[in-house]
């Protein structure tokens, strides 16, 4: 990966996953964004369970992670997309099940359109499996507004999905 080096930025990723592992596969991607180049990860959210959005298939494991790194949004999201490919990602069909799906929600105060890459991420606003685990890294960013848009949506913290070793 070819950086150029910048001051550092802030970054929140989502992950998510619901098929294989889901635990497995969120606290191994935790663990890579860790070790990526010029990135520390600075919080992490509380893990939850969340019915699909939008979608069928089995509960998703979810959290949001928030970086400091000095690679550019571009670099960022082919580090996250390879993650998910070495995950199994399937790109199927839209909101199809997923083995892992890491999802750039903010890059610093960037706001990019591209064919490649949106931020902040587009409809961060409308899923509970964000909001929740986004208020435990930055409360700054989730209003009660917002979470009363998403209160429909079935989602729970989750211990026991953290010791889950199947």
């Amino acid at each position: 990966m070819a950086t150029s080096l910048r001051e550092p930025v802030s970054a929140f990723v989502a992950l998510g996953a619901n098929l294989g592992h889901p635990a497995q596969a969120v606290s191994k991607a935790l663990t890579d964004l860790a070790q990526l180049p010029h990135t520390q990860v600075k919080a992490v959210s509380e893990l939850y369970e969340s019915a699909p959005h939008q979608a069928d298939g089995p509960m998703y494991v979810n959290a949001v992670v928030a970086l400091s790194t000095s690679l550019n949004a571009f670099e960022l999201l082919q580090a996250l997309q390879a993650m998910e490919q070495q995950a199994g990602r399937q790109r199927s069909v839209q909101n199809a099940p997923r083995t892992l799906d890491l999802d750039l929600l903010f890059f610093g105060h960037a706001q990019l359109s591209s064919a490649y890459l949106t931020v902040p991420h587009p409809r961060w606003q409308e899923r509970a499996f964000v909001l929740l685990p986004l208020q435990d890294v930055a409360p700054e960013r989730v209003d009660a507004h917002m979470l009363a848009r998403v209160a429909d949506q079935p989602i729970q913290r989750s211990v026991s999905v953290i010791c889950d070793s199947k």
